[in-house]
């Protein structure tokens, strides 16, 4: 993402009223973007900066679409950026040949930019929504005592709060059968018993 939270998101076309054109309508939506006129220009940015998306013309002088997007799909650090391919080409075999490079969709030229923002918005949010579930899925350090959450910025985070701000679950109270016994040990067996009768219920 982008430094002012705005996601970034590259564009890529040999043709600069076509990057002109493009990047306008993006940067009316409140995004921010990049303009690189070849593969090359592409590949070297994005050594410096990762972007939120790519918009990729498949038919350039110096290297075709499809092929930076096999060479951005081998890249461990570049691969998960998803690329939409702008072309003029709509056969069927060249819209089959984009997908199998690893582009997540195409936009046909001339372009709608109704379509083109939807179709930018849609593949933004998913690639947040992937890296936000790849983040759930990692490692997350926790205190062995209190049981916070350790952020990223190296702050502590009470676990319910890290849970409710990070994922759908709704919290329920109660305690466990251990707890029950050390917090309430001369009542332990009559509590333990109620809960059992209530889950046969």
């Amino acid at each position: 993402m982008a430094k002012d939270d705005s996601p970034l998101i590259l564009v890529v076309d040999d043709n600069s009223e076509n990057l002109r054109l493009l990047c306008g309508i993006l940067e009316e939506h409140n995004y921010q973007t990049v303009m690189a006129k070849s593969g090359k220009d592409a590949i070297s940015f994005l050594e410096k900066e990762a972007s939120d998306l790519i918009l990729l013309d498949i038919m350039m002088p110096d290297e075709s679409g499809i092929n930076i997007c096999k060479r951005l799909k081998k890249s461990g650090n570049l691969k998960n950026i998803p690329i939409i391919f702008v072309t003029a080409r709509a056969e069927s075999e060249d819209i089959v040949k984009g997908f199998e490079a690893g582009a997540v969709d195409y936009i046909t030229k001339p372009f709608n930019p109704s379509e083109l923002l939807a179709r930018v918005k849609t593949h933004i949010e998913l690639k947040l929504a992937r890296e936000e579930i790849k983040t759930l899925r990692g490692i997350v350090p926790l205190c062995a005592g209190c049981k916070s959450i350790r952020l990223p910025d190296g702050s502590w985070q009470i676990l319910e709060e890290y849970i409710q701000q990070n994922t759908e679950a709704e919290l329920s109270h109660g305690l466990c059968p251990d707890c029950i016994k050390k917090l309430y040990p001369a009542f332990a067996d009559k509590i333990l018993e109620g809960e059992t009768h209530k889950d046969e219920s």
